[in-house]
């Protein structure tokens, strides 16, 4: 379900607006280019270098599919053409010549469930960071020691469960389950994971939630502020339309030149 809730905010040059409605070829091809894109904010950010991570993209027509990066792909290196199409059974079923045909286990196994138990979210993101990694290790939800930290704390879930391989299509439920309804999930000893209704949004939560662990791994003893007080800051924090800006945010600092993902 496509949020079309107006984003106050003045657009930014060159993008179309939030909500934007597309034909469904206009919408797979936005969708596509919006992945690549996250996959280079995130290689900006000297993430998935040991392979780990992915960013998912539901197809706007077989719904039961998403796109993927092609396995081996470098974050930074990522290109419209190099994003494949997986199947419901993980096979891959769309990819230019030079394709590997193989996708990371994992990122089946995360995706296709979580995307299958939420037929509102378009896109999930998931990386082992640098700081969401090691707070995840300590079992514990976000709590409102930041403004950021406000996005969250009102929508939050915790996988409190030991498959941090997550080598089954279970581990994926499981994670699914525990999701439930929110668009962040903290997965334990693996790190985070979130979700959106478009990629941006997906990925511009991921960014802001990994920079809300940083806070936690480097404050543990902060005092955090009335729930009174974290739900007003929430009010306008919390919204679809914010994870969509982070990411215009993100692209126009970290990938600057669009065309490199053509």
């Amino acid at each position: 379900m496509r949020d079309v809730t107006p984003d106050p905010y003045p657009p930014f040059d060159g993008v179309e607006p939030y909500g934007t409605v597309r034909s469904i070829a206009d919408e797979r091809a936005h969708r596509k280019h919006m992945c690549a894109l996250g996959y280079r904010i995130f290689g900006a950010l000297r993430w998935g270098m040991l392979g780990d991570g992915h960013i998912s993209a539901r197809d706007p027509e077989l719904t039961d599919h998403f796109w993927l990066l092609d396995w081996g792909v470098p974050f930074g290196a990522a290109t419209v053409h190099q994003l494949v199409l997986v199947g419901p059974g993980g096979e891959v079923k769309d990819a230019d010549g030079n394709s590997t045909g193989a996708v990371n286990t994992a990122g089946y196994n995360i995706h296709y469930p979580v995307l299958a138990a939420r037929p509102d979210v378009v896109s999930a993101s998931h990386t082992h960071t640098a700081f969401g990694t090691p707070w995840s290790a300590n079992v514990e939800p976000f709590r409102a020691i930041s403004q950021e930290a406000c996005s969250f704390v009102f929508d939050q879930a915790l996988f409190n469960d030991e498959e941090v391989e997550v080598l089954s299509i279970d581990g994926g439920r499981r994670i699914a389950a525990a999701l439930g309804n929110k668009k962040f999930c903290i997965l334990r000893n693996h790190g985070l994971l979130t979700v959106g209704r478009s990629v941006e949004e997906s990925v511009g939560w991921f960014v802001m939630a990994e920079q809300v662990a940083e806070v936690h791994v480097k404050a543990p003893n902060a005092q955090p502020i009335s729930d009174e007080a974290a739900a007003l800051a929430a009010s306008t924090l919390a919204v679809h339309s914010v994870g969509w800006r982070m990411f215009q945010w993100l692209q126009r600092s970290l990938v600057p030149d669009r065309s490199v993902v053509d």
